[in-house]
């Protein structure tokens, strides 16, 4: 009778079909909104494998030297400021002439077209994979949504530097979009790890919508924040005065 009445209790207390539908469909809303930031940093383009046949430095479109030489640069105090920066980025920091520096930066425009050509043609099949599992549900950051915007030179535009962790920052951004302020976002420390900056985003509440628009861009900071040398904690929000950045 004992066990009669305990199995009686335990179906009346079982959740009904109803709420195991619920929890099917609300898991995968959850679990795309938050990101699986460990698989997607497994797949940073920071420190690339080699791919087939060729060699790290080939997959960068660098020859052996330059590959050590950004070896020994990542062990000294660039890679202690700027962790897991490409190899493109602290080769053309480092530049020692402008011919090296017009090379790094003229590879890092191809590699990032090609970066961006792929992710567009995944970004069709990720909007087009939305509308068939969540048709009616307006899409989180999307996979686009990471821009490699270089930091401009127009003088109404400003530049917002912050970093994971950083509640000030947060609001900051906050600040700026309700004014209705255009502006490039740069991450400090992201590791070129797309999910964190698209989570980052989510979290300080930034729309989608701008973000789509062009007015506002994400971007990771890959050694930009240490090559303007400016004093001060993040957030940082600068605009270029007169030719010279200066803090806002």
């Amino acid at each position: 009778m004992t066990g009669l009445l305990r199995s009686r209790v335990a179906l009346q207390a079982s959740p009904s079909p109803r709420f195991w539908l619920a929890a099917l469909l609300i898991v995968p809303v959850l679990t795309l909104a938050q990101g699986t930031r460990t698989t997607e940093s497994e797949a940073s383009h920071s420190q690339p494998q080699s791919l087939g046949n060729s060699s790290p430095a080939q997959d960068w479109g660098l020859n052996p030297a330059e590959w050590a030489r950004y070896q020994r640069l990542m062990k000294g105090p660039l890679g202690v400021y700027s962790t897991n920066l490409d190899p493109l980025t602290a080769l053309g920091i480092e530049a020692r002439t402008e011919i090296e520096r017009r090379r790094y930066a003229e590879l890092q425009v191809l590699a990032e077209a090609r970066r961006v050509e792929k992710l567009l043609v995944y970004q069709r099949a990720y909007d087009a994979a939305w509308q068939r599992l969540f048709p009616g549900l307006q899409p989180v950051m999307s996979p686009a949504a990471i821009t490699t915007t270089p930091i401009t030179n127009s003088p109404q535009r400003l530049a917002v530097f912050v970093r994971d962790d950083c509640p000030p920052c947060e609001k900051r951004v906050q600040q700026l979009q309700d004014g209705g302020t255009g502006f490039d976002l740069y991450m400090v420390g992201s590791g070129q790890d797309d999910s964190q900056l698209r989570q980052w985003a989510t979290q300080a509440g930034v729309d989608p919508n701008k973000v789509r628009s062009g007015a506002i861009t994400l971007n990771h900071d890959g050694g930009r924040w240490q090559s303007l040398n400016l004093a001060g904690d993040l957030p940082a929000v600068i605009q270029k005065v007169n030719g010279q950045w200066q803090r806002q």
